[in-house]
């Protein structure tokens, strides 16, 4: 349910931005900016913006319903885990191993001899 839900927000929202960059905003075409009141769009003066209004109007609507919709989905402790029921541990715990041994001091070494000094 998630996942389709999922599926469904990110295609709303791809449709949500498309439909928002289609728009224009007042005056916004060559005449507007000079302070000409002629609109050049293809639905005439106010077509194209009911239609692009109510378009966004409505998937805007769309977009609010499944952001809540997930949230709430989401949320919901104990859905999914990622442990099966009933699984057991495959490796029982092993014993922690035996402490290091303390390594002996390093014998001191006799002094070397002295060399004889008798020579015959």
């Amino acid at each position: 349910m998630i996942t389709i839900l999922t599926i469904f927000h990110v295609i709303v929202c791809i449709f949500l931005i498309l439909v928002v960059l289609l728009q224009q905003g007042n005056a916004a075409d060559w005449s507007g900016a000079f302070g000409g009141g002629g609109s050049q769009t293809v639905f005439g003066a106010r077509g194209a913006g009911t239609l692009l209004g109510r378009a966004t109007t409505a998937a805007a609507i769309i977009f609010m319903i499944t952001s809540l919709a997930l949230t709430i989905l989401i949320s919901q402790p104990g859905n999914s885990s990622v442990i099966r029921p009933g699984a057991k541990q495959e490796n029982p715990a092993q014993p922690a191993p035996p402490a290091a041994a303390p390594t002996p001091a390093p014998q001191q070494q006799a002094p070397a001899p002295a060399p004889n000094p008798e020579k015959k």
